[in-house]
């Protein structure tokens, strides 16, 4: 009986000892929890502001928004001005890496830069997955085909051509929502060729985009076939968490927007204010 009783005492014990042990782990998985729970500290303009640099994707081939002077001069274009000017007021500098469009978002996503610069359309999908500024760039879209292209007048008209655009571009959408058959290319320069070719029947893109290589380029063979109704608005995208650096981006716009930075830039590379 001793025994049995000892051995009772014991497994008493250990049971005992079972549930606080139970009961500790039970404390520290709920503690684990909440601690995981909380949303990680927003370091984004801390961070940008300790290394004196921001660091900025874009394409570096996208002309007037983000390309080299002469073909291979410094790195220039409306979108540089601007978020050089942006990082003049947050007191940093502005360091580009240039990457392919179709690349650009994953790069972000990594981690490789803090910002796009690079006429970043907002859409629904994107404002989903990204952070965006307050936008600084007001357009439209336009259908760009040969002169003497008569069969493509409409958005509607699309259905059954094929069209050149970024796989990951809005336009891409638009063109795949009209029923264009898509050719994936790497920018607007490779877009614009297949056209002037004949290799593709058109290829949606910014107006301003458009407006700009009609400029530099004297009888291109291309015109406008139709144009969007809507204007779509571009800002410069971050992750979401870069809250508080979004913010600050924010208040330089407004800023440069009071003391006429930003239309001075935009005159400069349009004739016009596309700022606002």
């Amino acid at each position: 009986m001793k025994h049995i009783a000892s051995t009772l005492r014991g497994i008493a014990l250990i049971t005992a000892i079972g549930f606080a042990l139970a009961g500790c782990s039970s404390a520290a998985g709920s503690s684990g929890g909440t601690a995981s729970g909380h949303a990680a500290a927003d370091t984004s303009l801390a961070a940008v502001q300790k290394a004196g640099v921001i660091t900025v994707g874009t394409e570096g081939t996208y002309r007037p928004f983000s390309y080299h002077a002469g073909g291979s001069g410094a790195l220039t274009g409306y979108d540089i001005e601007v978020i050089k000017a942006v990082a003049s007021q947050l007191g940093v500098t502005a360091k580009f890496e240039e990457t392919q469009w179709d690349a650009i978002f994953a790069g972000l996503q990594a981690g490789r830069f803090n910002v796009i610069a690079n006429q970043v359309s907002i859409t629904p999908e994107r404002a989903s997955t990204y952070l965006f500024s307050t936008p600084y760039t007001y357009s439209t879209g336009v259908i760009v085909v040969r002169s003497s292209n008569t069969s493509i007048t409409s958005f509607a008209s699309l259905a059954g051509k094929t069209t050149a655009q970024s796989l990951t571009s809005n336009w891409y959408a638009l063109a795949q929502q009209n029923g264009a058959t898509i050719q994936g290319v790497e920018g607007w320069a490779q877009s614009v060729a297949l056209v002037q070719q004949g290799r593709v029947d058109a290829t949606i893109n910014d107006k301003l985009t458009y407006l700009d290589y009609q400029k530099q380029n004297a009888d291109t063979g291309l015109k406008i076939a139709a144009e969007t109704a809507e204007k779509s608005t571009s800002a410069f995208a971050f992750t979401k968490g870069s809250t508080t650096l979004a913010h600050a981006v924010d208040d330089a716009l407004k800023k440069l927007t009071d003391d006429g930075t930003l239309a001075a830039i935009s005159r400069k590379y349009f004739g016009q204010d596309v700022s606002r």
